[in-house]
């Protein structure tokens, strides 16, 4: 199952024409990443403090669908698309939530491909208990 993180579209992600500045989604989808390893009962500070890891974006993809806009509620499905060797993909769904009984109306999806790495950009392998929860949840999906 995604996990979905709720945010409100500020009047500083818009653009002169209230619609969401494009280059915001993949600010969202960071957000997304971030919940998700919290809902594993993980954390990106812990991987980069404790285990010495950094996940670089090497990868980004939006479709776009649907404008968001100042003060929609915005949900933001996230989950593990791919965990092999120092390779982590995460997709998302980039929803507008429902007002009064309407469905929630797609705005955008897109993945994100990291490489696990040091301090100096060299790869290194997950730590085992991160990749087994992204495994665990994968095989929930």
């Amino acid at each position: 199952m995604p996990v979905t993180t709720e945010v409100r579209v500020r009047y500083a992600e818009t653009d002169q024409m209230g619609v969401v500045y494009y280059a915001n989604y993949l600010v969202w989808f960071e957000l997304g990443r971030v919940e998700l390893l919290r809902s594993l009962g993980l954390t990106y500070s812990s991987l980069e403090t404790e285990y010495g890891c950094i996940l670089p974006v090497i990868e980004a993809r939006c479709r776009y669908r649907s404008p968001a806009r100042y003060d929609d509620e915005i949900l933001i499905e996230t989950r593990p698309a791919l965990l092999r060797g120092t390779v982590v993909k995460f997709a998302y769904t980039v929803l507008r939530k429902g007002r009064d009984g309407e469905e929630n109306a797609p705005l955008a999806e897109g993945e994100t491909v990291h490489v696990v790495c040091d301090s100096q950009m060299q790869r290194k392998p997950l730590p085992a208990h991160y990749a087994e929860a992204l495994r665990t949840l994968m095989a929930e999906i």
